[in-house]
């Protein structure tokens, strides 16, 4: 694939999509493409999380210890929070046919937020919006669970 072909599947990832062209394209070049066939694994739970990856073609199973599974494929963003905290992966990721992804690196995301503070503003807002909605969503559960 080509820079622009990654520029354009970066943009395809909502929080991704936040941090504008130019950003983007700095991931785009900066990142690296790694292939895996069936079976293999993207990561364990409990690695070191250094990156997240953004699946280019085919599809990874994503569990985590208590079972629950999703199947990420072409456009999704897997180990979103590791981009910007260091963090042990809650999650094993393997892939489910031949598949590729992106590996974006937390040190090159931390650079492309530092030369663009307006994208670091965006973003940090979007992470606001969400947690927001997340203890919105855990207090309704648990006035459910109480009544």
């Amino acid at each position: 694939m080509s820079i622009d072909d990654d520029v354009a599947l970066l943009e395809r990832v909502p929080t991704l999509r936040l941090l504008g062209d130019a950003s983007l394209r700095m991931l785009a070049i900066g990142s690296e493409q790694r292939d895996f066939v069936r079976g293999d694994v993207l990561f364990n739970l409990g690695d070191a999380a250094d990156a997240g990856f953004v699946v280019q073609r085919g599809a990874f199973r994503v569990e985590d210890g208590a079972g629950a599974e999703m199947i990420a494929g072409p456009g999704a963003l897997i180990g979103e929070l590791a981009l910007v905290v260091p963090m042990k992966r809650p999650s094993s990721a393997i892939a489910l046919e031949h598949s590729s992804v992106i590996r974006v690196a937390r040190s090159l995301f931390q650079r492309v937020l530092e030369s663009d503070p307006a994208a670091a503003v965006r973003l940090r807002d979007e992470f606001a919006v969400r947690s927001s909605q997340i203890a919105s969503d855990i207090l309704m559960a648990g006035a459910k669970l109480t009544s």
